[in-house]
């Protein structure tokens, strides 16, 4: 629904070895955590793997599948959530194609499939500060 202002602008950052990026919700209502069913970040075209993919909100981190009993803790759209994976980065001075896709559940739209799943993504290219 806003695949353009998922990705945050000047928000990627590497140690070297793990890379991050600040990511807003893709629609106008908040989500419980549980809702988060995929999430993938890909820069330069190299996939974090799944197991190194890491999702920060409300100053707890998770890995993807801890998301699934996460019903307590909610992503707001006003709050931006952290995506990480292991990527390195050798050149972080320079611009990077950073690209994060979400498939979420809206858990109050049920239609005749079941409850709406909607998949975004998002490419912005930006230079990484250091974490």
């Amino acid at each position: 629904m806003i695949p353009d202002r998922i990705i945050e602008a000047g928000t990627l950052r590497s140690d070297g070895t793990c890379t991050e990026v600040e990511v807003r919700i893709p629609w106008y209502r908040a989500v419980p955590g549980s809702c988060i069913d995929e999430a993938s970040l890909v820069v330069d075209g190299v996939r974090a793997e799944p197991e190194s993919v890491r999702w920060t909100m409300n100053g707890r981190t998770f890995a993807l599948g801890e998301l699934r009993e996460r019903t307590d803790d909610w992503w707001f759209p006003l709050d931006s959530a952290v995506l990480s994976g292991d990527i390195p980065l050798d050149h972080p001075e320079d611009e990077h194609e950073v690209t994060v896709e979400l498939k979420l559940y809206i858990p109050y739209i049920v239609t005749d499939h079941g409850v709406l799943r909607i998949e975004e993504h998002d490419t912005k290219t930006m230079k990484a500060a250091q974490r």
